[in-house]
């Protein structure tokens, strides 16, 4: 026993690496992957009790995604030092290479840094989550992904779109989800002169109360909008929680409330012209 102790102790002071005066044993890269193994473990054992507690409080599952990325962050940077410090390299060391890259990232990096505190930003604030529906830059989709530098949104084509995520902190982002409620959406139509007002707002009231998607409270409203060159424009205003989908939802009223228009005698006109010729008696003569 006492000979593979002192076999395996001199296994453990083997030097793997040396540059001048530093050197790496067997000792320090082992403390070293302990240290991780127990940071991996430490992180596993939060983000379950941080998902349990949410799942307990019906909390939304996207902030739990942001608390739980931001946790593994802090843990792994800090086990990452402690790291350094097992394997002999001092973290001064480390604080001089951070200066250096700081530097760096002044003169050429500065989006990259730029995107990491954006990152970081999102994970904190919790503005923008996974699973939120929004529109970055007239693009809808569902956000997939919020890592440190990147986001990962897939649009209504199945189609994943990589967005650096100072564009989801600086610029304007429509957050269909940010407050848990129905928003409100609308169809225009426009109907000739000669319509029955109040059937063509009857008809399309019908057509949105018939939507199995459109909600019935906050109910959908028509309004007049105006008196047009060549029609009486209409809006049906409605509130829905299919956010993705929506514009299929629209596509549907609009089905319903031309049938219901041409059920009822409604027209929807098309832009007309009248042509006046000033001396049409020239036009004989000439023929």
């Amino acid at each position: 026993m006492g000979s593979f102790v002192l076999v395996m102790d001199e296994f453990l002071q083997i030097e793997i690496l040396k540059i001048g005066t530093y050197s790496l044993t067997v000792v320090q890269v082992a403390y070293a992957l302990v240290i991780l193994f127990f940071a991996w473990l430490t992180t596993l054992i939060i983000t379950s009790v941080v998902r349990r507690y949410f799942r307990r409080k019906h909390l939304d599952i996207g902030r739990y995604y942001s608390v739980s990325r931001l946790i593994s962050y802090v843990i792994y940077v800090i086990a990452i030092l402690i790291s350094f410090q097992a394997l002999g390299i001092h973290l001064s060391v480390i604080w001089a290479g951070a200066a250096a890259l700081l530097v760096g990232l002044g003169f050429g990096l500065q989006h990259i840094f730029n995107d990491l505190v954006s990152g970081i930003v999102l994970l904190i604030e919790g503005t923008v989550a996974v699973n939120d529906v929004v529109i970055v830059e007239g693009i809808v989709g569902i956000v997939r992904a919020i890592g440190l530098r990147t986001s990962k949104v897939e649009t209504r084509d199945k189609v994943v779109i990589i967005i650096p995520n100072s564009k989801l902190v600086s610029e304007n982002v429509t957050n269909w989800s940010h407050n848990d409620a129905t928003t409100r959406f609308q169809v225009k139509v426009g109907v000739s002169y000669a319509s029955d007002v109040d059937l063509v707002e009857r008809l399309m009231l019908k057509a949105g109360a018939d939507h199995p998607q459109v909600e019935h409270s906050p109910a959908p409203k028509v309004a007049f909008e105006e008196f047009a060159d060549s029609s009486l424009n209409f809006t049906l205003y409605f509130f829905s929680e299919e956010f993705l989908a929506i514009e299929f939802v629209k596509s549907d009223l609009r089905f319903a409330i031309t049938r219901l228009f041409r059920e009822h005698g409604i027209v929807i006109p098309f832009p007309q012209r009248d042509l006046w010729i000033r001396n049409p008696e020239s036009l004989h003569s000439e023929s």
